[in-house]
């Protein structure tokens, strides 16, 4: 049978609906719809160039959060506790000529602009100390004494700080301005501050939890660029080996970079700014559009073999402008669920994402019209080798499911069953480190802090003090240290360095003075920035500085976190623990719930949205069960083999859900038009596998090969992201093309 006789039987038959004659009223004012897509893309440019990234540590956390304002309250009262460590191996790291060496690169350094020059601390600058004119004040032999019981006193204090235990590596703390004091932007700062450091021989290593911030923030923006083109020129390439004419590439394009623009315009007219995932806006918008174009394409195709252009797009409009308004609303049900997400940069995500899917719907009717009727009038040409291998292929599909449904369906509920165990089996990442890959630049300098310096987890707990300090109050704060160090989990976590104002008294030997209140004077006078860094009397704060190792589990360092916070509410009732260490490690502690929670909201929505768009309650369940299937093979499999949920993995279920269920809306219109004509069940399928099932396999493909593109990415939650949703959207065509006409011939009332 011929291609044209195989679709004039498969061919519903004429009807003169609304949709047709919207259609028609499109095709006729073609031009004008165009200009104004032009003129809104015009306008959207500019707003849309200026829609920026919000660099910040507050985009990562609402207004309000509890550990947000425990954070700022710190650093309002401490100044910015912004540290960039840079360390380098260095043998003997106390002798004379290795000091004068440190110095003057730790000079070079403190010159960086958007460095405290003044607040820099290496080994060299802390034994300056113990030579201190003001030790002249004591008579000789005692000063001498002195000076050498400070210096001693001072590198034991700098372990795990500023030198190893093995005096084999030096390290410099630099401590960064306010960025609204700062005369550069971070990111500068940190350029340069990398820049001395590769330069300086031998190269030393970089790390902290500013130079963590900075770095994902720069890989979003590169991946911003990346990824765009990336899957941008991998959709061109599928367009043009399957459908062969460049109108088909062409088309899609300027449908998603118009809808791109107006995204992004409309973000920056509601004061939106780009969080930590919106690098994928580009990628996905690319992705989610050229495959809705997909189904488009091949029914127009399709239908061109026998009709006139206009006739065509008419009758395809048709056909396709339901299904296409009830896949991007069940698309946008996806990405909205994110909004219940307890972490803000999935919330940004889920608005930009929301808001541009919408906008497609506006821009189909502006662009498709004339993209499609203008130009020359070329036949299309006949179904080329993928397309028929792919239509053999569903046949044999179709025969298969239909002789082995009973076996498909127990298959089925018996991955499901182990699928749903593993969903509980899930843990999550906190360790921010995760976040890069691991031969990138920050990866390896951690590593290297964390085997000589005790790792690069700074934080603080904090605590209420008097305006006047006492005696019993200095007392409780040497206890509390005295605790902190001596603090250790069962499984041997511990914390690697704790300093406290006491840490600074006892640097002054007995011999200058044994009364705090006289030690207290000499520090001052030695070390003037050692007790306003620890002590603030106009605030009536305390705080005791801690550092950690960043590389651990996630269980260990939110337990270590918690035991801290205990062990000084025993002493200081009022006693919290704060800083980017705490921060970024409960980043994301809500991740479990919120990918439970967003999965059944969406589910929800989505189950609403196919109940409107077939008016029946049944088809909707039917529509929903063959995409539950991937979003619990994919997260149960997560829970099974242990790996630990990050930020990228929380987002894959709503929005695999919102898109996987779009095959099955497009899959249920052929069916039920199949069955309306008097097909039986096995007719039906087999014409809608052949039919429907082209356009599903073509748009799943399209969208499988683009989020995959994101597993380019230097982000790992944005690999996990990209990886995850291909391989549920793989389940999912696999779902719609075998577990749905298995459950349309076992309840076939539900497809009358």
């Amino acid at each position: 049978m011929s291609d044209a006789v195989a679709g004039a039987e498969r061919e519903p038959p004429p009807t003169h609906s609304r949709l047709e004659r919207v259609g028609g009223w499109l095709a006729r004012r073609r031009v004008l719809l165009l200009l104004t897509a032009v003129v809104l893309t015009a306008l959207a440019a500019v707003p849309a160039s200026r829609l920026s990234l919000d660099e910040s540590i507050e985009s990562f956390f609402p207004p309000g959060d509890p550990l947000l304002e425990q954070y700022l309250a710190s650093r309002e009262a401490f100044g910015g506790d912004e540290f960039v460590l840079v360390a380098y191996p260095e043998q003997n790291p106390t002798h004379s000529d290795q000091l004068t060496s440190l110095q003057e690169f730790s000079d070079q350094l403190s010159a960086a602009p958007g460095v405290l020059a003044e607040s820099t601390q290496d080994l060299a600058r802390t034994l300056r100390v113990s030579t201190g004119p003001v030790l002249n004040l004591l008579p000789r032999i005692p000063a001498r004494l002195a000076r050498r019981t400070i210096r001693d006193r001072l590198i034991e204090f700098s372990r795990r700080l500023l030198i190893d235990d093995e005096n084999s590596v030096s390290a410099i703390v630099l401590r960064l301005a306010p960025e609204s004091e700062s005369p550069v932007s971070r990111r500068q700062t940190l350029r340069e501050i990398r820049r001395l450091a590769d330069a300086h021989d031998p190269p030393a290593y970089v790390a902290g939890e500013p130079v963590q911030v900075n770095d994902m923030f720069r890989y979003v923006e590169r991946d911003s660029r990346v990824l765009g083109l990336a899957s941008t020129g991998l959709m061109v390439l599928a367009i043009l080996l399957i459908f062969r004419r460049l109108r088909w590439v062409l088309l899609p394009l300027a449908i998603v970079h118009a809808t791109l623009l107006w995204t992004k315009a409309v973000l920056y007219f509601a004061d939106f700014k780009l969080s930590m995932v919106s690098s994928m806006l580009t990628s996905l918008l690319t992705i989610i559009g050229i495959a809705t174009c997909t189904h488009i394409i091949v029914q127009y195709r399709e239908l061109r073999l026998r009709l006139s252009r206009e006739d065509a797009f008419r009758r395809v409009f048709g056909l396709a402008a339901g299904p296409i308004f009830w896949i991007t609303v069940t698309t946008m049900m996806g990405f909205g669920a994110l909004l219940t997400s307890e972490i803000t940069p999935v919330r940004s995500f889920s608005w930009m994402m929301t808001i541009g899917t919408g906008l497609l719907l506006v821009a189909f009717p502006l662009i498709l019209p004339a993209g499609v009727l203008s130009g020359p009038t070329r036949d299309e040409p006949s179904p080329g080798l993928i397309e028929r291998r792919a239509e053999a292929t569903l046949g044999r599909v179709s025969a298969w499911v239909d002789r082995h449904s009973a076996a498909t369906l127990t298959l089925t509920l018996v991955a499901a069953a182990a699928a749903a165990i593993g969903c509980f089996l899930q843990r999550v990442e906190t360790d921010f480190s995760k976040n890069f890959r691991s031969g990138s630049p920050i990866v390896k300098s951690i590593r290297f802090f964390e085997s000589n310096l005790g790792g690069v987890g700074s934080w603080e707990v904090t605590f209420p003090a008097p305006q006047e300090l006492t005696t019993e109050y200095v007392g409780e704060v040497r206890k509390l240290a005295q605790r902190l160090r001596e603090l250790e989990l069962e499984d041997g976590t511990r914390l690697t360095k704790v300093i406290a104002l006491t840490d600074g008294l006892d640097l002054i030997p007995q011999i200058i003075a044994e009364d705090w209140i006289i030690k207290r004077d000499w520090l001052r006078r030695l070390q003037p920035e050692f007790e306003p860094s620890l002590y603030n009397p106009e605030r009536k704060r305390m705080r005791i500085l801690l550092r950690a190792y960043e590389q651990q589990p996630a269980e260990q360092k939110l337990a270590l976190i918690a035991a801290v916070r205990r062990t000084a509410r025993e002493i200081f009732p009022d006693a919290d623990t704060t800083g980017l260490y705490v921060l970024l490690s409960n980043l994301i502690t809500s991740i479990l719930g919120d990918q439970l929670r967003s999965a059944w909201i969406a589910g929800l929505g989505i189950l609403l949205s196919t109940f409107l768009a077939f008016r029946n309650w049944r088809i909707a369940l039917l529509a929903l069960m063959p995409n539950v299937l991937p979003i619990l093979l994919v997260v149960g499999g997560i829970g099974w083999s242990g790996v630990p949920v990050n930020i990228g993995a929380a987002m894959v279920a709503s929005v695999s859900l919102g898109l996987t269920v779009d095959a099955s809306i497009l899959y249920l219109t052929d069916y039920r038009r199949a069955r309306r004509r008097g097909l039986p069940h096995a007719e039906a399928v087999r014409e809608t596998q052949e039919g429907a099932g082209l356009a599903v396999i073509l748009a799943s493909l399209a969208l499988m090969s683009g989020f995959a593109v994101l597993t380019l990415s230097e982000f790992i939650p944005l690999v996990y992201f990209g990886a995850l949703v291909s391989v549920a959207m793989a389940v999912g065509l696999a779902g719609n093309l075998v577990l749905l006409p298995v459950l349309l011939k076992w309840i076939p009332k539900a497809a009358e």
